[in-house]
């Protein structure tokens, strides 16, 4: 069985609010109790399984979950154990001849019998079904903790689930409960939380960037959705962590990667509804920049700058945007990604090009055009890059990324050798850009921090005497990249 599900986290401010408005007449309350399941190691936990047993009122309930695509489904095989006076025996071969349960028994190998109780939740669920656009969708909301030891953790968490009809209605019901209530999206399950306070941890891993699978016959429409949805694969995890306050600095990083890849394929790869997301992201990139910026300044340039003998205490005073998190709960922030995630999910993703129009619109002819075309602009940047100001430098550094995000996008459609080779120039190239780039960033910053605070002029000093040296070195990293031939051949 698949779940078509979107969880939200409920905002202080608004859960008296939400339970209000759920409990209508009819509605159910029911209270959950469950105990999840892993071996010592967490085998389970590591491979997105998720096994528990469940008392729903008086009915006990075993089952196993997987974690599906990481934005919309859920793989899950559940079993009715009825009514019991005591706790049943967990049973694995319940989920015998399941995808999800052969993906079970093949993470557990011999450690079939190392299963143990690792940590519990105790919810009261009001749930009721709600009929939009022709689709049911079930709202859910769960008041209650989980627990793990002595360590008590608690959820408000509103979900909606797709019973039947078209994601369309799933999304619109969203939608209308994000805008009224500032519900901000959370794509961590209640297993992975339990999982994180058993072991004492405050947050998970960043997640990174992963390819999508393209075809070369694939329409721009089908590949762009493709790409969209592997963009929210690293999006959503690493905005989840942000938004609740339990992000680190990688975390906010690969969030901006992976907002930077899917705006370079909207713009590399244009020509579909997609790009009218650009504004929005591009909004929300900024709003993120700023915190960034000063993870850069905190983490690398501050050290640095007092080993010198900078006679500052403080970085630049920063703006009220550097919070992420804040960012990252608004409205405006859930509504675009609940966008997304109906573009990436609106159409099948294989389908290919319309027979005679292979030329105009597969995505391996007009990815080869547009490299090309954005290789051969990179080579007169690379040619002016000591006249231009810093600005136009900052242009040819976005081009940079974009190319790069761009061929690693279809790298699947040319032989591995050439894509390795070409990427591995342009790679280098990025580095050396970005850190001259964080280098004017930052002079930026201090300049304007020296306006009230004198010391900060030793810090622009010390940065202006690093420009030149930095800027050589991207210049000539530029060259270099440039220097190679995109890839041309297509794969056999």
């Amino acid at each position: 069985m698949v779940e078509i599900e979107l969880k939200f986290q409920v905002p202080a401010e608004r859960r008296a609010a939400v339970a209000r408005a759920v409990a209508t007449p009819g509605a159910r309350t029911i209270r959950l109790r469950a105990q999840y399941f892993d071996t010592p190691d967490r085998r389970l936990a590591s491979a997105g399984l998720a096994l528990r047993l469940r008392q729903e009122d008086d009915v006990w309930v075993q089952t196993l979950k997987g974690r599906g695509d990481g934005r919309l489904v859920r793989l899950e095989h559940e079993v009715s154990l009825g009514r019991q006076a005591d706790v049943p025996r967990l049973d694995i071969q319940r989920h015998a001849q399941t995808p999800v349960g052969e993906s079970l028994l093949a993470v557990l190998g011999q450690h079939v019998d190392g299963l143990q109780a690792v940590f519990e939740t105790d919810v009261l669920r009001t749930h009721r079904i709600v009929r939009v656009q022709g689709a049911r969708v079930e709202l859910a909301h769960d008041v209650g903790e989980i627990l793990a030891g002595a360590s008590r953790l608690e959820v408000h968490e509103l979900e909606f689930e797709l019973k039947s009809g078209a994601l369309a209605g799933l999304i619109a019901v969203a939608t209308r409960w994000v805008k009224r209530h500032a519900l901000w999206l959370d794509v961590r399950t209640k297993s992975e939380r339990g999982d994180r306070l058993a072991r004492g941890l405050a947050g998970g891993p960043a997640v990174q960037a992963s390819p999508p699978l393209l075809r070369a016959d694939m329409s721009v429409d089908a590949a762009q959705r493709a790409i969209t949805a592997v963009c929210l694969e690293q999006i959503l995890p690493n905005v989840a962590e942000l938004a609740a306050g339990e992000g680190r600095a990688e975390h906010l990083h690969q969030a901006r990667v992976g907002m930077r890849r899917l705006r370079s394929a909207l713009r590399l790869f244009g020509d579909t509804e997609g790009p009218v997301w650009e504004p929005q992201l591009a909004a929300l990139a900024s709003r993120l920049g700023a915190a960034r910026d000063r993870d850069v300044m905190s983490a690398a340039l501050r050290p640095t700058l007092l080993a010198a003998g900078a006679p500052l205490c403080e970085l630049p005073t920063a703006a009220q945007s550097d919070d992420a998190a804040q960012a990252l709960r608004d409205v405006s922030c859930t509504r675009l990604l609940l966008a997304l995630l109906q573009y990436a999910h609106g159409a099948v993703a294989d389908e290919p090009a319309e027979e005679g129009a292979a030329e105009q619109t597969s995505i391996g002819v007009l990815a080869r055009a547009r490299i090309k075309a954005l290789h051969r602009q990179l080579r007169k940047d690379a040619a002016a890059f000591h006249d231009m100001d810093d600005a136009r430098r900052h242009r040819a550094r976005k081009r940079l990324k974009r190319l790069r995000y761009g061929v690693e996008f279809v790298s699947a459609l040319y032989r591995g050798r050439e894509v390795k080779r070409y990427l591995a120039c342009l790679r280098p190239a990025q580095e050396a850009l970005g850190q001259y780039n964080d280098l004017c960033v930052a002079e930026a910053a201090f300049r304007q921090q020296a306006q009230t605070d004198p010391r900060a002029w030793f810090a622009v000093g010390w940065l202006s005497a690093q420009r030149e040296p930095l800027l050589e070195t991207a210049a000539q990293a530029l060259r270099k990249a440039v220097a190679t031939k995109p890839p041309t051949s297509s794969r056999r």
